[in-house]
């Protein structure tokens, strides 16, 4: 086997409690992480030679600095392994979106190239390795939907309802360092247990970043009100996506038709196994 093509899919958080706040500066928080079937597409063809190059180029970012190489070379100096791969991104996720999708394209990398070049790591030592990158990098190796906490990665599986979503994208990009050092954001949350989280389902989640997100972005703002007056509405991760659970894939589809030009949409259906271990499973 020398290419794989493997999807590397968005995640939602369906809630983000705040609860504290480490001496390390990093917060603590409480998640619900749900995948998508929809994201970024991943090829990576395997080289004998060492080399990992990355196309089409990002704009704005290094080949170095991109997650996908990072992954690629953590592996590499982790097992001493002389493979290298050609990789090409078809790019669907945008970035600063809250959907995860450095993250997700990451964890596709770790574990399509465990297998491209026969490393056979497994997942809990791929999980730790994907740490390293990010902490949403984590869910995406494990591949199910999952109550977090700490920064989030100490994953619990869960079994979540699996309904459409409208997404939107407000055309902007949210810098998380941005709202996670805003005065105003609420890092105090009561902590809540897992089991409280899911009998209360759907109608009593809430982020604690999208009050500071709408007063930093208010195209962020605009896109809460528009669908919000649609649907139930709420941010995922710091943004700059909103979401909104739909029914069906025909109302979801209805509600994009109506989108103002100004926004970028898609529908989706939620997922509580990731499409990246359904592929590789195959």
């Amino acid at each position: 086997m020398a290419t794989l093509n493997l999807p590397a899919p968005a995640k939602l958080n369906r809630m983000l409690h705040i609860v504290g706040r480490r001496a390390d500066g990093y917060h603590e928080l409480q998640t619900l992480f749900q995948f998508l079937d929809y994201g970024d597409t991943l090829q990576l063809t395997r080289r004998d030679d060492g080399h990992v190059t990355l196309a089409p180029a990002m704009r704005g970012i290094g080949a170095e600095e991109n997650l996908i190489v990072r992954a690629a070379r953590l592996l590499q100096a982790e097992t001493g392994c002389r493979l290298g791969a050609d990789i090409h991104l078809t790019k669907r996720l945008p970035m600063g979106g809250g959907l995860g999708g450095g993250s997700s394209d990451a964890a596709t990398t770790l574990l399509g190239l465990d297998r491209l070049w026969g490393l056979g790591l497994g997942e809990d030592r791929l999980a730790v390795l994907g740490l390293a990158l990010g902490a949403d990098v984590p869910v995406f190796v494990r591949g199910h939907s999952a109550w977090a906490e700490g920064v989030g990665e100490r994953l619990t599986p869960v079994t979540l309802d699996t309904p459409w979503f409208v997404v939107i994208h407000p055309g902007v990009a949210v810098a998380t360092a941005a709202v996670f050092g805003a005065a105003q954001l609420t890092r105090d949350t009561p902590p809540i247990t897992m089991a409280r989280a899911l009998q209360g389902g759907a109608p009593s989640w809430h982020n604690d970043c999208e009050p500071t997100v709408r007063s930093l972005y208010p195209p962020v703002a605009e896109a809460l009100d528009w669908l919000g007056r649609r649907a139930p509405t709420m941010l995922t991760g710091t943004g700059a996506c909103v979401f909104a659970r739909i029914e069906t894939d025909a109302e979801a589809k209805r509600i994009v038709a109506d989108l103002p030009s100004r926004f970028m949409a898609f529908t989706a259906r939620g997922l509580n196994l990731s499409p990246l271990h359904a592929a590789l499973d195959r």
